[in-house]
């Protein structure tokens, strides 16, 4: 699986960005999507990711209820829907794919394959 992640760019904090993942390869639809972001000088750290069928997702605190990952099976792409953008949100967003697990994957350890990132920039 390829995957390629956009969206990014500078934005004020209070907007909302959308991120995109386009997947190659016919079996997306059997694997749970992720994404991550990593600050600098940070570790990368998990930030949403939804199941295989696109029924059940999971959100880190930090982005809890401002944000909104989903996914079309048809278009092998999954979203980020970020709203009320913070500085503190300012990172790389990778997009991750896994083989559909039982528990929600939270750690990047749990993870198969990545996007190169998209860089997002909130400015106070």
């Amino acid at each position: 699986v390829q995957l390629q992640a956009s969206g990014g760019g500078l934005v004020q904090a209070g907007d909302s960005l959308r991120l995109s993942c386009a997947a190659s390869g016919r079996t997306f639809s059997s694997y749970d999507m992720g994404w991550f972001r990593q600050a600098p000088g940070k570790e990368r750290e998990f930030v949403a990711t939804i199941r295989w069928s696109g029924g059940s997702t999971y959100y880190a605190d930090s982005v809890k209820g401002r944000s909104t990952i989903s996914r079309d099976n048809a278009k092998n792409t999954v979203y980020l829907q970020m709203n009320s953008l913070k500085p503190e949100d300012t990172a790389v967003y990778y997009c991750a794919a896994r083989r559909a697990g039982v528990v929600p994957g939270v750690t990047k350890s749990g993870y198969d394959y990545w996007g190169q990132g998209t860089q997002v920039t909130v400015s106070s």
